[in-house]
């Protein structure tokens, strides 16, 4: 189906018109979709490892371990879902991926609190998420995701 066959039937079903958009994707948009797929990835990976040490390992509760696992492994649908919707361009992609962040912010500080070898953990996730925040409030990006003004 294309773009006009899509808006025809989109209008046909009383919906508003949303114009697709044109040209090149910028950076901007583009290294916020690969840090938001980033944290994704890393909470599914996190997500994984919970699970097969609650499955093989030996914690105090494997049905604690198995349950928080499942649990990280949904919470990495959001960004991951954000990622894809940022890299398409598309309008409610920003608000997931900006939750993300802002929820990020106190796990990294946790996650320094925590020290050791959770520092640098702590420091990337911190890192990332600010530059994602500062990414989508670029006005480049919102002009791209169709939020803000158009010139």
């Amino acid at each position: 189906m294309s773009s006009q066959q899509k808006q025809s039937a989109t209008r046909a079903a009383g919906a508003p018109a949303v114009p697709e958009p044109s040209g090149p994707r910028p950076a901007r948009l583009s290294a916020a979709a690969v840090l938001t797929g980033v944290e994704g990835v890393a909470l599914a990976a996190l997500g994984v490892y919970m699970l097969i040490m609650g499955l093989a390992g030996s914690p105090d509760s494997p049905q604690q371990a198995e349950m928080g696992g499942l649990t990280v492994l949904a919470l990495a649908a959001l960004p991951l879902v954000a990622a894809r919707g940022l890299w398409l361009r598309r309008r409610w992609s920003r608000g997931p991926s900006l939750i993300t962040q802002i929820v990020a912010l106190p796990v990294a500080w946790t996650l320094i609190k925590g020290g050791g070898a959770l520092i640098a953990a702590g420091a990337g996730l911190g890192v990332a998420a600010i530059l994602v925040l500062a990414l989508l409030v670029n006005p480049t990006a919102t002009q791209a995701l169709g939020i803000g003004p158009r010139e």
